[in-house]
């Protein structure tokens, strides 16, 4: 990266965090229908951003959902093309009391920008809009093609994004995709994803009596919907983290000793993870590293349960209805719809007496797993490293980025994942935050890339 971009990077940086801010402050949560204008609100900045910052041809295109925003700049004869994803939708901000800030008020204290969406994915979609804007402000030109799709339904599981590049794919031809939205190994230690786990949802929904009971009357004669649930839910999983649905493990498979190996050799620190993350010990599937439990064996967790009286103080009633919301992450081999429909045989094999059980299923996404040897991988390695001083991690992510695999099948074009996020920023929790020191070395990571595309990569 030239020093003349790093300068503008640097006199421009109290100017961009405030637009970053603003940003923030739109409560885009594609899950509730309340917010769609605010979804839409969302749309519409990113548009004007990119028009602010010199991209060509922007537009606000529909979908069956929320808007894609598409803008380009195609004066680079010669040279290949870079089209760049990202989402401007957040998840919801519950439980709102424990935010230490308003979850919609951009807020920077210690280095860190706290808001939701920062880390995901609005601080690193954002980045991409001011790295262009910096190289296009300094030279009057790119060193690259460059196509922008920055979509608002990601956090719902892209439910309308296949399509939407199926009838689109000449639109979004390129020789390369280079997404934001994966973390980097730990402070200092930036790194590729090279693979995401796929995604399986379902909502349980258990239905006893016609109506909540007083328990004195009909306790110990009347199935208690949450005493059921509880008992699907134990069913699912053992004493040591292994999932117990009849064929989950069919088709996943292990890696061989040196892929093992070169992950040992990465030296994660598990004992500091459990400081940071405050628990008193890890737990995971037994015979399975921190890193391996998360980056390539599949998980079934509850994200919700609920039922019954909620209020301060003691109703005693039997819960007519009780819910639990659950998700699996899958690796490669491991279809979605397969899975959703072993745990719903599952399910119903495990239903007590004296209830109705009934599932609904939710976002889903096949896993991703890509090849590393391509230039395009290298070239990112070499960015990095020269920002950062410090040699890159190949690694895999135990979330999920639906449309990667829908790219990946549809474009047939190189996805490298470039993240500036740390694990520990709470995404999809309260107080999520992003570390400024990977805003900067991140702006100027990827305006390295774009440069050394430009002159290293043969279109």
């Amino acid at each position: 990266m030239s020093e003349a971009v790093k300068t503008y990077l640097q006199q421009n940086r109290d100017k961009h965090l405030s637009e970053l801010g603003d940003f923030l402050s739109i409560p885009s949560i594609s899950a509730l229908s309340e917010h769609k204008e605010d979804v839409r609100h969302a749309a519409e900045w990113m548009e004007s951003s990119l028009k602010d910052a010199g991209v060509e041809n922007v537009r606000l295109m529909e979908t069956g959902g929320h808007p894609v925003v598409y803008g380009d700049w195609l004066h680079a004869a010669g040279k290949p093309t870079v089209l760049i994803y990202g989402h401007y939708d957040v998840q919801p901000v519950d439980p709102v009391e424990l935010w230490e800030t308003p979850p919609f008020e951009a807020h920077i204290r210690d280095e860190k920008i706290y808001a939701r969406g920062a880390s995901d994915d609005k601080g690193q979609t954002f980045m991409h809009v001011k790295a262009i804007e910096a190289l296009l402000k300094v030279n009057g030109e790119l060193p690259v093609n460059v196509k922008f799709l920055i979509e608002g339904e990601e956090e719902i599981g892209s439910v309308h994004l296949d399509s939407f590049v199926e009838e689109h794919r000449e639109l979004l031809a390129a020789d390369v995709l280079v997404i934001s939205d994966t973390p980097m190994l730990e402070k200092g230690r930036p790194a590729i994803c090279s693979g995401l786990r796929g995604l399986s949802s379902l909502q349980i929904d258990v239905k006893g009596a016609k109506g909540d009971l007083h328990s004195g009357l009909y306790g110990g004669g009347v199935q208690n919907s949450i005493h059921a649930l509880v008992q699907i839910l134990d069913s699912m999983r053992d004493s040591e983290g292994r999932v117990t649905v009849a064929g989950f493990y069919d088709k996943v498979e292990e890696l061989n000793k040196d892929e093992r190996a070169a992950m040992a050799e990465l030296n994660f620190d598990e004992e500091n993870l459990q400081k940071e993350l405050e628990v008193p010990e890890l737990f995971g599937e037994k015979g399975y590293s921190m890193i391996e439990q998360t980056w390539i064996r599949p998980t079934l967790e509850i994200n919700g349960i609920y039922g019954g009286f909620q209020g301060e103080g003691v109703k005693t009633v039997i819960p007519s209805e009780a819910h639990a919301k659950i998700t699996c992450r899958l690796v490669p081999t491991q279809d979605p719809d397969e899975i959703a429909s072993l745990i719903e045989k599952h399910i119903a094999a495990n239903t007590p007496k004296g209830v109705t059980v009934t599932t609904k299923r939710f976002d889903s996404g096949k896993p991703f797993a890509a090849p590393v040897d391509h230039p395009a991988f290298q070239i990112a390695a070499k960015a990095y490293e020269e920002v950062y001083s410090a040699p890159v991690a190949f690694t895999r992510m135990g979330g999920s980025i639906p449309v990667v695999e829908t790219f990946d099948r549809i474009l047939q074009v190189p996805i490298v994942l470039m993240g500036f996020g740390l694990p520990s920023e709470n995404f999809h929790a309260p107080n999520e935050h992003f570390h400024l020191e990977n805003f900067d070395k991140g702006l100027q990571t990827i305006s390295t890339y774009l440069e050394k595309l430009g002159t290293q990569l043969n279109n």
